[in-house]
């Protein structure tokens, strides 16, 4: 059972940024790919970045990439997401996600191919 917990969601102007967190806890191992994903309200959830747990490339969708960056931290078993230049079009919930896929690229994963979801976290940007 895979446990995630997401945190450093809030509020900030356009331009500013965030870095989120996703402590990782539970049985996982390195072929998981890891996810974080946004949704905004009336729109399917979006693959944002991806990157497996073990390690390698990370990948972005179009909209975010040279913004965000996906990162792991083994020691304190967490991926993070650094948010830089934020606009009001990222505002959203924001949820990462573990699973074991067949290719780790945001621009081949689903969100319903992922099981295992932390609770959300807020991102407003103004």
């Amino acid at each position: 059972h895979v446990q995630l917990v997401e945190s450093g969601g809030g509020s900030v102007q356009a331009g500013g940024s965030l870095r989120l967190s996703c402590q990782v806890s539970g049985d996982i191992s390195s072929s998981y790919c890891m996810g974080w994903f946004r949704q905004i309200p009336g729109k399917e959830r979006e693959g944002v970045a991806t990157t497996y747990i073990g390690g390698g490339a990370s990948y972005y969708a179009d909209s975010v990439k040279g913004r965000f960056t996906i990162s792991l931290d083994d020691a304190k078993k967490t991926v993070y997401l650094q948010m830089n230049s934020l606009k009001p079009e990222d505002t959203g919930m924001y949820y990462c996600a573990a699973e074991v896929v067949g290719v780790c690229s945001v621009k081949h994963v689903r969100w319903y191919e992922f099981n295992n979801w932390g609770q959300g976290t807020q991102v407003t940007v103004s």
